[in-house]
Formats: C-alpha cells, structure tokens, sequence
C-alpha cells in the first residue's frame, strides 16, 4: 500500500509538459522567394527556409534575418504549452510548479513567414 502512495505522489509531481515535451522547439521558417538566408535567434545563426531549433525559455524572443540582402526581425512570443493546461485540469500543483520550473510550458508560433525580395 505504501508503494502506491509514493508511486501516486512521484506522478503527481512530474509536469505533463516536462514529460511530453522537448527542451526545443522546432519552428518552420517560410519565405516568399527560394533563396536561402541566415537567421539567429539567442546567438545561434541558422539557415533558412526549413526547420529552425529555438530554446524554450520563459520570455519572448526576436528572430534576426541576418543576410545582407533580407535584414529584418521577427517577435516569438511565449505562448503556453497546451499540455500544461492537463496539470490544471487534474489537479497537479506540484506538476505545474515542475512544467514552470523546467520552462518547457513554454512555446513559440510553429511557422514565421519571411518576406525577401
């Protein structure tokens, strides 16, 4: 009996977003020609368009086009994660505070399109 109280205490202490979720997010940057161009977001410099890999954190963040002939920038902003919302709904304080405490609550839009000429 009291294996499945600790078993049902661990549970309910795990977030639903830090167990189904990653780290990263993956978001697919589109563009309005064919060319390719080079973004960074937190200092990471990627190649675009195609599948971009951004850090979940607790803040917004900015999108820098940073090839000579396409400058611009792009706001991700923080969205909840929806599986976040499971702890709410089942009562998982404790796996709030976890989904909130390893910032994987957190999401950005899944696609940004990109207007070069």
């Amino acid at each position: 009996m009291k294996t499945l109280i600790v078993a049902g205490a661990a549970i309910s202490a795990v977030g639903c977003s830090t167990i189904l979720t990653d780290e990263n997010q993956r978001i697919n940057v589109v563009s309005s020609s064919d060319k390719k161009f080079t973004v960074e977001v937190d200092g990471i410099e990627q190649t675009a368009p195609g599948i971009i890999i951004v850090k979940k954190e607790n803040k917004d963040k900015t999108l820098k086009v940073t090839s000579a002939e396409c400058q611009q920038q792009v706001a991700l902003n923080k969205e909840v994660e929806p599986t976040f919302f499971v702890n709410i709904l089942s009562g998982g304080a404790f796996g709030s505070t976890t989904d909130f405490a390893s910032e994987k609550m957190w999401r950005y839009q899944d696609t940004l399109q990109i207007n070069c000429q």
